[in-house]
């Protein structure tokens, strides 16, 4: 049986690399606001590139993910440039959730193309690809820098179809993030949510999505035996 799935796009941030593991390398230097802290930074990293995105006022993620750092140190109480530095530099260098590797090769070992579509810079992609030895795992990273513009926009979307010659039906689009999953469906994809912290479903008006606690299960859902 097939699904009629030819590829697999993952969202990057929270999909396929822990976002969280910069601060929890740093940790005991921050204290024990680290958790509230990268929540922060991660909420605040978000928010910018909406923001910039209406206002039409780009900045690459690195930028941005700078910005909400600054913000998220200084409501901690925190002013501390050598820390900072560090956690930029950890940012290049975040933890693969362990599943990827192993589904990764079994969509390989499928028929199954997969490729990155995600907000991050091209540096910090690949960084982070390289850092997580997913480089021989994947066909193609794609940055949202092709067009200037941040997810959720139908742009960044089309990019990948655009860039794999495959008709949105034909593409099976993984995020964590429940807004980017909304947006890919709105799109057009087959959509799979990564509900890892098994929050409430949202976008009801938008999202059709098979909802899975972690990427174990995504191989047998795009390439059923």
């Amino acid at each position: 049986m097939s699904s009629g799935i030819k590829a697999c796009v993952f969202d990057a941030y929270g999909t396929l690399f822990d976002v969280h593991s910069a601060v929890a390398r740093h940790a005991a230097a921050i204290g024990p606001g680290a958790e509230a802290m990268s929540r922060s930074w991660r909420l605040k990293q978000l928010e910018y590139t909406w923001i910039r995105s209406l206002m039409h006022r780009h900045a690459d993620f690195w930028a941005v993910t700078g910005e909400a750092l600054d913000f998220a140190m200084a409501s901690a109480g925190l002013a501390d440039p050598a820390l900072r530095e560090r956690l930029m530099d950890a940012y290049l260098m975040l933890d693969a959730y362990p599943e990827v590797p192993s589904v990764l090769d079994r969509l390989k070992a499928a028929g199954i193309r997969s490729a990155i579509l995600s907000n991050g810079s091209p540096r910090m992609l690949d960084a982070a690809v390289r850092s997580a030895r997913l480089e021989d795992r994947l066909e193609a990273v794609f940055s949202i820098e092709e067009v200037g513009i941040y997810k959720p926009d139908p742009r960044v979307y089309r990019l990948a179809v655009d860039r794999l010659g495959l008709s949105p039906a034909e593409i099976s689009f993984q995020s964590s993030n429940v807004w980017d999953a909304a947006g890919a469906a709105a799109f057009g994809f087959h959509v799979v949510w990564i509900n890892r912290s098994r929050q409430p479903p949202e976008y009801g008006w938008v999202l059709r999505a098979r909802e899975i606690a972690s990427l174990d299960a995504l191989p047998e859902i795009v390439a059923p035996a």
